[in-house]
C-alpha cells in the first residue's frame, strides 16, 4: 500500500506521517508542494528549478489526493 498524497509504502491509512498533521489532516496542497519540491530538490540538485517544479506537479498529477485538485489543474495549465 502506498501514501495516496506522495507514494511512499505504507502499511495502513491513506497517507503516511509525512503528509499529514497531528490531527491526522492531510496538508494543504501548497505545503506539501513545497515539501515534494525539496525532496525532488534534494535528489538531483543539479536539477533547474523550473523543471523541478515541473516534475513536481506532474508526479502529484498521478497521485490520488492530487490528481483533481483544483491548484494543481491550475498550475500545469500554465
Amino acid at each position: 500500500m502506498n501514501c495516496q498524497s506522495c507514494g511512499m509504502p505504507i502499511e495502513a491509512g491513506p497517507y503516511c506521517h509525512h503528509c499529514v498533521d497531528d490531527a491526522g489532516n492531510l496538508h494543504a496542497f501548497a505545503e506539501r508542494f513545497e515539501r515534494m519540491m525539496q525532496w525532488t530538490k534534494r535528489e538531483k540538485p543539479d536539477l533547474d528549478q523550473k523543471v523541478a517544479e515541473q516534475q513536481t506537479l506532474a508526479y502529484m498529477a498521478t497521485m490520488p489526493a492530487w490528481k483533481d485538485h483544483p491548484e494543481l489543474k491550475a498550475r500545469l495549465a500554465t
